[in-house]
């Protein structure tokens, strides 16, 4: 595997101090620039940006996978099964409602992952995935 370029994505949040907190304090993404209107996070070496939207409401459709309803769109970000385990514990133990709890998905298959989901305060949708072996991130 090459090494990756970091990505970016902007998305919109309806209260930065709520963002601020949820990104910066329960997920220890470092802060980066802000103005009044947004925030730059340093999400696992990814540069997200909360952007205040005072009247943007998430667009949100389901897929099944691995028989659970994923809610699209979403974004996250792919650790080790140590880390993706740490941050299982920490979501948990802040009391995170989960839209689909921590568990393996494909259990025994080519892309064996930990994965969970959750929203942030504005409703966008996370899901934090872990892999034993990173080379079956795009394994069929």
């Amino acid at each position: 595997m090459s090494q990756l370029s970091p990505f970016h994505l902007a998305f919109p949040v309806h209260d930065l101090e709520a963002a601020r907190h949820f990104y910066g304090e329960l997920l220890g993404c470092p802060e980066g620039r802000s103005s009044d209107e947004w925030i730059d996070f340093d999400f696992h070496g990814h540069q997200i940006v909360a952007h205040y939207s005072a009247d943007q409401k998430p667009v949100e459709h389901i897929n099944p996978v691995d028989g659970h309803d994923v809610p699209v769109p979403h974004f996250g970000v792919v650790l080790s099964m140590a880390e993706w385990q740490d941050v299982a514990d920490r979501l948990t133990r802040a009391g995170v409602d989960f839209v689909i709890e921590p568990y393996i998905r494909f259990k025994g298959q080519p892309g064996e992952q930990g994965t969970l989901f959750f929203r942030d305060p504005s409703g966008n949708n996370l899901e934090i995935k872990g892999f034993a072996d990173r080379s079956q991130l795009f394994a069929r």
